[in-house]
């Protein structure tokens, strides 16, 4: 039996940890004027009033509904809310914003919610048999941030004058570290072994990180540092964008029907380009990493005559050490910290490639996490041992259809706790809006 002050205590971590997710999705939602709540920024997803609604309903769904068996009160926006779209190629809703019910209503929704998930988690023993309240209090706040990254760039999409940019959105240490970028290239990877997933310890992961197991990884070389704007230029100034034998099949047809010539933040203003910040446009910075899809990174890497990396080889460069063992992050054991990258909300747009030193791996790799996530060439799909969540038991299974690469890293709207380096993330491969980068691999 646990004591009862050991018990006080974890309701206590999870009641700061609950809020502080809650602040960060508040956060975003004030952001905007109230009309831009009914656009669609993103043509695959939902109006953004649906979000405001999704992240309460799915935490009673999981919590109040069946975790802790509350009494329903409003079933019809249960159902609405319950569930967002995977951005299938060709599916797009289409349902007028007078469809969607009024933020106040949403509001009103969101708030009884919020009391009952607070009164459920005031009163949880964590030892109810049947009920496994630890892991669902884990699966509400990382699904929350996890939406806090999403909703991020579907927001940043929507033009500057619908939103208000928070005080100190750009701070002056921003791009203070521009000029301190490394020199080298590319660095060669001894072969070794990368252990990818988790143990059943009892530490929180969600299903497609079990089981643990160990790979052998032959030696690679690959990019010390992310691929940038600057370079990704020149790809597009050599006609990149024209030639078909750069391009799988169907990722050719998919860029000539929606008429992609550029990365989704990029922007042609006149004689220059430009990118699209969060709050501001700005002179396209070519020593900044170049968010991008999963085709346009891979026709790049062919253009070059490289190849993206597999999930293995990054947990390699990654966290491996020269002595064979491996580490918790890239820098060592350590936890976060803002001296060792992009992450964990500091900041809202991208800094130049290498700008972190502090969070370097053993190998060489820079921004292994933060300043933007990065695609492999590993299809997604479940490790030996996998086990589907009894209350979630879609949220990795209904992907595994050959048709998502796994993501590896964090960007800058990535929370610090999913920075562990078992932590999967995954999209399909013509979806361009996530803040998502890549680096070469020697062929």
């Amino acid at each position: 039996m646990t004591p009862a002050s050991a018990l006080a205590d974890r309701r206590e971590i999870f009641a700061s940890r609950l809020a502080e997710a809650r602040h960060q999705t508040d956060c975003l939602f004030d952001l905007l004027r109230p009309e831009a709540l009914v656009e669609r920024p993103i043509a695959e997803r939902h109006r953004l009033i649906f979000y405001l609604g999704h992240l309460e309903a799915f935490d009673w769904n999981l919590i109040g509904r069946v975790g802790f068996a509350q009494p329903a009160f409003h079933q019809e926006f249960d159902r609405l809310f319950a569930f967002g779209i995977d951005p299938v190629d060709d599916a797009l809703p289409h349902e007028p914003a007078s469809a969607w019910p009024s933020e106040s209503e949403v509001r009103a929704y969101r708030a009884h919610i919020r009391e009952t998930v607070d009164r459920c988690l005031e009163g949880a023993d964590f030892e109810h048999p049947g009920r496994d309240a630890t892991r669902m209090f884990h699966v509400s706040i990382e699904h929350r941030l996890m939406h806090a990254e999403t909703l991020a760039y579907a927001i940043h999409l929507l033009p500057p004058e619908v939103k208000t940019a928070p005080p100190g959105a750009y701070p002056s240490s921003w791009r203070s570290a521009s000029a301190a970028r490394p020199e080298v290239a590319m660095i060669q990877v001894p072969a070794g072994r990368a252990t990818l997933g988790l143990p059943r310890d009892g530490r929180f992961g969600w299903d497609n990180e079990f089981d643990a197991h160990a790979v052998e990884v032959p030696a690679f070389g690959i990019g010390a540092l992310k691929v940038t704007n600057g370079e990704f230029l020149d790809f597009i100034n050599s006609g990149g964008y024209e030639k078909e034998s750069l391009w799988g099949e169907l990722d050719w047809k998919w860029m000539r029907k929606s008429g992609r010539r550029h990365p989704i933040f990029w922007r042609r203003g006149g004689s220059e380009w430009r990118f699209r910040g969060m709050f501001r446009e700005r002179p396209l910075p070519l020593d900044e990493p170049v968010w991008v899809s999963h085709a346009e990174a891979d026709a790049y890497a062919r253009w070059k005559g490289m190849r993206l990396p597999t999930e293995a080889e990054w947990h390699r460069v990654a966290c491996g050490a020269a002595d064979g063992s491996e580490r918790d992050y890239p820098w060592g054991n350590a936890a976060p910290t803002a001296r060792h990258g992009n992450f964990d909300f500091k900041l809202w747009d991208p800094t130049p490639v290498g700008a972190y030193p502090e969070g370097r791996s053993d190998f060489g790799a820079y921004d292994a996490l933060g300043n933007g996530w990065e695609w492999t060439s590993t299809i997604f799909a479940p490790f030996d041992g996998f086990e589907v969540y009894p209350h979630y038991s879609g949220y990795s299974s209904d992907f595994f259809d050959g048709r998502h690469f796994v993501l590896k890293g964090g960007s800058p709207r990535t929370a610090a706790c999913m920075l562990r380096r078992s932590f999967r993330n995954w999209f399909q491969p013509h979806y361009p809006y996530v803040y998502a980068g890549f680096r070469l691999v020697q062929v």
